[in-house]
Formats: structure tokens, sequence, C-alpha cells
């Protein structure tokens, strides 16, 4: 009974992941109608709640950050994207630096360069008003917080998907995993255990930009095909080539032909 019980809540659970990243490859091609309505926003004037939203969304779609809670930030003093302070970032020459204690205790350090962004973060910096929230927006003659459920449900809004900011990570976990083992230095007749190492390293690589542990990283965010298809000699080696010889792993350009080429590899074709 105990052996019948362990292999329906396997199978039960790899319904559910394969569910979840079926759900996320359709996030992915809704990215190019998502980031058409961010340049729109982002481009405006002043910081309306659409502009500084847009901005969110351009961090969260660089950075692989996650979205922070408040209770986590008033509990435990971790912190996420919506829940940043303003000592935790800096703008200086042209680049966002962000810098601050997330979760489970662990310093998260990014230097983000986008231009319409920088604009929107350097004016939250700057502003008059004493709170020490970063991202807040001006409306009717008043300063308002911005939560995890104002992000997502913009980015269920601008996308015309369900999309969560979560999404995105796990989107971009099984990008950069792609990316890890389509550079390695694989052969179709290498070893089954030099290709575990490679698959070790690609997983380590991607739960550094993560911030999770390397199990946590594989179990629930790289789409476990993307490792399926590599042990079968399947990468996006050619769309890399492509992009020119100076594309390295962990590079931000996760968007446009090297996302497009994933969800080729997965099967459910390109944006």
């Amino acid at each position: 009974a105990g052996r019948r019980r362990y292999h329906y809540h396997t199978a039960f659970r790899e319904r559910q992941d394969a569910a979840k990243h079926e759900h996320v490859q359709r996030v992915a091609r809704s990215l190019p109608r998502l980031r058409q309505h961010v340049e729109r926003d982002i481009a405006g004037r002043g910081l309306s709640r659409p502009r500084v939203l847009a901005c969110l969304t351009r961090l969260l779609d660089l950075g692989f950050l996650r979205v922070g809670g408040d209770g986590y930030a008033r509990d435990n003093g971790s912190f996420g994207l919506t829940t940043l302070l303003r000592e935790h970032a800096d703008c200086r020459g042209g680049e966002i630096r962000l810098h601050y204690p997330a979760k489970s205790g662990k310093e998260v350090t990014r230097a983000l360069v986008d231009e319409q962004a920088y604009k929107v973060v350097r004016a939250l910096l700057r502003r008059s008003n004493p709170d020490s929230r970063l991202f807040v927006y001006w409306e009717h003659a008043e300063w308002h917080e911005l939560h995890g459920n104002d992000l997502n449900a913009y980015l269920r809004d601008r996308s015309g998907q369900d999309v969560t900011a979560k999404d995105f990570r796990t989107w971009y976990a099984t990008v950069l995993a792609a990316v890890a083992l389509a550079v390695s230095d694989n052969t179709t007749d290498a070893s089954a255990a030099h290709r575990s190492r490679v698959v070790a390293r690609a997983v380590r690589e991607v739960s550094g930009y993560l911030g999770n542990t390397p199990a946590v990283c594989r179990a629930s965010y790289i789409d476990p095909r993307v490792i399926e298809l590599y042990d079968q000699g399947g990468t996006i080696a050619a769309a890399l080539g492509e992009l020119g010889r100076d594309v390295t792993f962990g590079h931000p350009a996760t968007h446009g032909r090297v996302g497009r080429a994933v969800l080729h590899l997965l099967g459910s074709g390109g944006p």
C-alpha cells in the first residue's frame, strides 16, 4: 500500500509540474505583447501608477527578482522587488544598483541597465516625501504604495494572460538552464557521467541567479524537459550561434531569439 501511495504521489506531482510548465510557456508566448504595453507605459510622464508598474515589470523582466511580500518585510526584514526601500537602491552612471536582504537571509545584488527604468527609479529616489518605500506612485495629490497584488494585476491586464511575477522566474530559470547547457562542451558521445556534471553545473549557475538552492531550482523552477532533451542531444546552440560569439551564460538578453529558441525546443513554437 505504501509503494502504491508513493507512485500515486509521484505521478500526481509530475502532472502538476507538467501543467505548471505548460502554463509558463503560455506566459512566455505572451511576453512580447506585455513588453509592448510596458514600453508605452514607462515612456509616460511623472510617477503615475502605470509608469511605476511598468518600471517594476521591466526590472522583473531583466533581473529575475522575487516580487516580495509585506509580511516578510515587516516580520523577517527580507525584501523583494515591490517591498524594496529607498536605501536598497542607487542610480549612478546609467546603472540601477540593488542590494538588499532577501528570503532566507540571502543578500541579493543586481546591477541593471535600462534607460527608461533608470529614469523612473532615479525620480523615485529623489522624490520629496519621507516614505522609505521605494516603489510608490502619485495620484489624487498623494503618494500610494504598490504591493505584489498590484503588480500581478498589471501583468494580467497588460499580457491578457493569467500571469504572476513568479512565472517570470520559472520561465527564465528554464531559459538560463537551456543557455548553460547549450554553451557546455557537450558532444553526442559524451559519457553519462560527463552529462550529469554539465547538468549539475548548469543548475548551480541558474540557482545563483535566482537565489535558490540548486535542489529547489531543479525541482521547482527549471522545466525538466530541457535537461531530458539535453541528454538526447537537443539544445539551443544553433540559436546562440546566430546571435554571435559573444553570447555567454547569464547575459540578460534572455528575450527575443533565445526565448523563441527555448519555446521551439520544448515543442510549442514561438511568438
